[in-house]
């Protein structure tokens, strides 16, 4: 009699797990090109407030439940090029800047690349998912990433 007590607690308590798993799987993902910018700034006034003062930045570009906000960056396209998962990288740098931000696209907005070329300046709408760092004893220096990005008319 107690063991079947305890099996169907068991059971309740990996049925709510199971559910609540299967409910974060499924949930929708994020909809970026929808959601209103939190705001609009040059990729060398994000690159320099991550590199004076990170947490203040991390705090400034971070939700209270963590989720990066959304931006849209203005600037000058550096390099394009393509990740592993074929997804279209643009870093937007001034020619005198050591770092930048690093912009990569999703799959649907891979054709937004097409038509752009290094030199042109642009606008792109993206989540932030790291700000750029520098370290001085190794001079290995690090772009801002911008994820889920697509070109803002």
């Amino acid at each position: 009699m107690k063991k079947a007590k305890i099996f169907k607690i068991t059971a309740l308590l990996a049925a709510i797990a199971i559910g609540y798993m299967a409910y974060l799987w499924f949930m929708p993902h994020r909809n970026v090109q929808s959601t209103k910018a939190f705001v609009t700034i040059e990729a060398t006034a994000l690159v320099n407030e991550f590199l004076l003062d990170t947490d203040k930045a991390n705090s400034l570009y971070l939700d209270s439940e963590g989720e990066s906000k959304v931006l849209i960056v203005n600037g000058t396209i550096s390099n394009v090029d393509k990740d592993q998962l074929g997804q279209q990288v643009i870093l937007l740098k001034n020619p005198s800047d050591k770092m930048g931000v690093s912009c990569t696209f999703t799959i649907e907005t891979n054709d937004q690349i097409e038509k752009l070329k290094i030199g042109d300046s642009v606008k792109i709408k993206g989540v932030i998912r790291s700000g750029a760092e520098y370290d001085e004893d190794l001079d290995l220096a690090e772009n801002a990433i911008l994820e889920k990005c697509a070109i803002v008319e």
